[in-house]
């Protein structure tokens, strides 16, 4: 049977859906499961749900806790799946910092995980440990399949594809849910005769065909839309690119509003309550987090046996395909070997792929609609970019990929923005490489 290594086991929610889920598999209910992560108690934890689960599914599963990284190699020794899913200086301090200093500036924003500044500095700091997953995974499981769930996906995911030799696929859930999410959205109904088709990149990837019974939903979704625009609700800005671009884009409206230039700006303050952008939304969300785990913490850690449902996770389902040659289809992350033909070839892009013996087989897009490939490459820019400074240790790249984010060159000046950059690297400290 085969290893499975969790990176960031401390994640106990997420580990919980993840591997319960392998748990309740059989291609891969009996596996050894490595959990790892630098936290003694959270991993402690971790350990203990685990067990609990896997008593509820049998006793299958052979679980084991590494701490730290002088564990991190045994854990990941001999590994057939590693899964990611770390946060390198988590709340505190590193999320603090990304959100407080650009407000020094005069940057607001949403999520701050995935593009713009907040994104740029969480992937300055998480690239070196990915390397060092990488370096230890050539050496101790040089077959294994690398499946990364950590943001910012794109740079990440791109990095490891480039810059190393671990077999690397990156995985979001915002696939899974786009065609239902605008489906509810506008009131009609979903179930497995809806088809759709979705490529671009993480987060902005685009809904291009939805049909049910082979009937094109898009003029009744759009006309629809019309009315619910009319409301103040959670999905405006959304639905608002759909009206202007023609389709409907994969993730939240909060995460979009950050990706472009035009829903969170000073200069209009009125677009903030127009378009229902919740600024600071993700530290808030990290502060409930970590008020609801004080009540999830005994819910989850405290039993002999702790039930589990097989949830809709990539990861479980990938690592069955890959096991019985039963091929299944998801949402990956994976280099632009040619499959979307106007996006550049060094891009990270999200397309359908194909799991199965052989591996992850990324399919062939061809060319988006021009719109939604020019709106993709201004988010690309700083991926590139930022992906570059983290391997150079040139901090002129880093002050490029602010510049060309397109919420933050909408804001400030050239400037402000290098001024921006150079605050944020002294107040992370030791918490990022040393750049030149």
């Amino acid at each position: 049977m085969p290893k499975i290594t969790f990176m960031g086991a401390g994640s106990t929610v997420f580990a919980k859906n993840v591997l319960g889920d392998s748990m309740l598999t059989p291609a891969i209910a009996e596996s050894e499961i490595a959990l790892y992560d630098i936290d003694a108690d959270r991993l402690k934890e971790s350990e203990r749900m685990l067990k609990a689960i896997n008593r509820f599914a049998g006793s299958k599963a052979k679980v084991s806790a590494y701490l730290g990284v002088e564990n991190r190699k045994e854990a990941l020794r001999g590994a057939n799946y590693v899964v990611n899913a770390i946060q390198v200086g988590g709340y505190e301090p590193c999320t603090v910092t990304d959100f407080e200093v650009p407000k020094r500036f005069g940057l607001k924003q949403t999520i701050g995980d995935t593009l713009g500044i907040g994104g740029i500095f969480r992937a300055l700091r998480t690239i070196p440990v990915m390397r060092d997953f990488a370096r230890d995974m050539e050496e101790v499981a040089p077959e294994c399949w690398f499946l990364n769930y950590t943001n910012p996906m794109a740079m990440l995911t791109g990095f490891m594809q480039r810059y190393t030799g671990v077999k690397t696929v990156g995985l979001c859930h915002s696939v899974q849910v786009c065609a239902q999410s605008i489906l509810d959205q506008v009131g009609l109904p979903y179930d497995e005769t809806v088809q759709w088709k979705i490529a671009g990149i993480n987060h902005q990837a685009w809904l291009l065909e939805i049909t049910k019974d082979g009937v094109d939903l898009y003029p009744e979704i759009k006309r629809r839309a019309l009315e619910v625009n009319k409301e103040k609700n959670w999905n405006m800005v959304r639905l608002e690119l759909m009206r202007r671009f023609g389709y409907y884009v994969t993730e939240s409206s909060e995460h979009s509003s950050e990706y472009t230039p035009w829903f969170i700006k000073d200069k209009y303050p009125q677009n903030i309550e127009r378009w229902n952008v919740p600024l600071d939304e993700y530290p808030r969300r990290c502060v409930n987090q970590i008020e609801r785990w004080k009540t999830l913490r005994e819910e989850l850690t405290t039993k002999d046996t702790l039930e589990h449902t097989r949830t809709n996770e990539y990861a479980s389902r990938i690592m069955e395909a890959m096991e019985t040659n039963v091929p299944y289809k998801f949402g990956g992350n994976v280099l632009n070997t040619g499959l979307i033909t106007n996006l550049p070839q060094n891009a990270c892009v999200e397309v359908a792929c194909i799991a199965d013996k052989s591996g992850v087989t990324p399919t062939y897009v061809g060319a988006l609609p021009e719109q939604c490939a020019a709106l993709n490459r201004t988010n690309i820019n700083v991926q590139l970019l930022t992906i570059e400074a983290a391997v150079t240790h040139k901090k002129d790249y880093i002050y490029q990929a602010a510049l060309m984010d397109p919420h933050t060159s909408s804001e400030l000046d050239i400037d402000d923005t290098v001024a921006m950059c150079d605050a944020l690297i002294e107040a992370h400290g030791d918490w990022l490489e040393k750049f030149d």
